[in-house]
């Protein structure tokens, strides 16, 4: 095993076992919780070094990332960057899920879309918990309206609801407000209770509070030390 698989390895493990802490405080099973391996900016060798280490889901935000890595690793590639209209065929070629989806625009060309190649691709619609459209989402009245538009694309499976909290927000008020507004979402689309939220330096408090999809880098790749 070359250095760079055993630094993979470790961390992955180590990340394996905070889940598994934090799922027991909550009650939760570790198998109630994906976790989604973010490989955005390195090498494809990482993610196939990953997979043979038992991960089999990895997230990507670029779209040109994401395809040329799955045309090298088959696995469930999940596409978590802010959406072009431009990019949504591109995207949808390659990603099984997107966690992204904020506007009934990018739900419509996506549909149209997938009629084209007759694919279905799981939706993660993102939510907004202060409004600022630098960081993309929708507030949660616009997100269930986005929800119901779905209901005529079969093409789409809705999964549930995406959140970034404000980076300047204290961890527990984000997570505890993402799990109020999912309860809300999921008393009308029952079917589509998931909750992607977490990542690196939060996922703890996001497991605590019902995210079932965390979204993890550094802390099983490392620090990213070059412009992303």
């Amino acid at each position: 095993m070359s250095t760079r698989d055993l630094e993979l390895a470790t961390n992955l493990q180590m990340v394996q076992k905070r889940m598994a802490a934090a799922c027991k405080l909550a009650n939760r099973e570790p198998s109630s919780v994906t976790l989604i391996a973010v490989t955005k900016t390195y090498p494809v060798s990482d993610v196939q070094t990953l997979q043979k280490l038992g991960v089999l889901n990895f997230g990507e935000n670029r779209d040109d990332e994401g395809a040329q890595k799955s045309q090298l690793v088959t696995a469930h590639w999940h596409f978590q960057g802010q959406v072009q209209s431009k990019k949504l065929r591109s995207i949808a070629s390659w990603a099984k899920t997107i966690h992204s989806i904020d506007s009934l625009e990018h739900l419509e060309k996506l549909s149209r879309t997938l009629q084209d190649s007759g694919k279905v691709v799981e939706v993660f619609l993102q939510l907004s918990l202060d409004g600022d459209p630098s960081r993309g989402g929708a507030e949660i009245n616009e997100v269930l309206a986005l929800a119901a538009a779905t209901t005529v694309m079969r093409e789409i499976k809705l999964a549930g609801l995406m959140c970034v909290p404000p980076a300047q927000w204290e961890h527990e008020r984000a997570f505890s407000e993402i799990a109020q507004k999912a309860a809300v979402f999921a008393r009308e689309f029952p079917e589509s209770a998931a909750i992607s939220a977490g990542m690196s330096g939060d996922f703890e408090t996001a497991i605590k509070y019902g995210a079932t999809h965390i979204r993890v880098g550094s802390q099983i790749l490392g620090s990213r030390t070059y412009p992303q």
